[in-house]
């Protein structure tokens, strides 16, 4: 059975770590396919996303376009739940995706710091027996990861305060043409 990768996150914005991320899982053929999810309104985060949802899903999408062709064919960005009125849940996600994808095996994919965090997730028991877990190292959060890719250390808080630029061609000329974050 093809194993679908699900990632989620608030990707605001999605940045060259997210990307290494994808490439790295499809190259060594740990997932088949990837469904990118930006969240619409993420629960357990101090902070709500600079950018709107559209904007964050748009930048997902132009992403896409800076990965190699083999690696983007791969990846779809699904607005599931940028769409959702309310807050977003990843088993209410999960459980619309089993049906859309039924001969599909599903992985979960995130980093140290959110599976830390598993515990505290809505209906969690449950995710934890729909989904396979693909924890993803991130140096400035330890934890158990299970799959290690030589995690980028990338900052999205930096990106948009403008000391960093750790975003591929494309996100960058959105972020500057939309004046996002501080546009410097």
């Amino acid at each position: 059975m093809p194993k679908l990768g699900i990632y989620g996150g608030t990707f605001d914005p999605i940045h060259l770590g997210h990307l290494h991320v994808i490439t790295s899982l499809l190259q060594e053929d740990t997932v088949d396919r990837i469904l990118l999810i930006p969240a619409g309104q993420p629960r357990l985060r101090e902070n709500a996303p600079v950018a709107s949802a559209q904007d964050r899903r748009a930048m997902c999408q132009v992403a896409l376009a800076d990965l190699p062709l083999e690696i983007a064919k791969r990846v779809e960005v699904n607005p599931i739940e940028v769409l959702r009125i309310g807050p977003s849940y990843s088993i209410d996600t999960v459980e619309a995706i089993e049906q859309a994808f039924p001969d599909y095996e599903l992985a979960l994919i995130l980093g140290t710091d959110a599976y830390n965090k598993i515990d505290q997730w809505h209906r969690a028991d449950e995710l934890k027996k729909k989904v396979e877990f693909i924890v993803i190292d991130r140096p400035e959060h330890p934890g158990q990861a299970t799959h290690k890719i030589g995690a980028l250390k990338v900052s999205a808080t930096s990106i948009r305060s403008g000391a960093s630029q750790d975003t591929s061609p494309a996100v960058a000329a959105y972020i500057k043409e939309r004046n996002l974050y501080a546009s410097k």
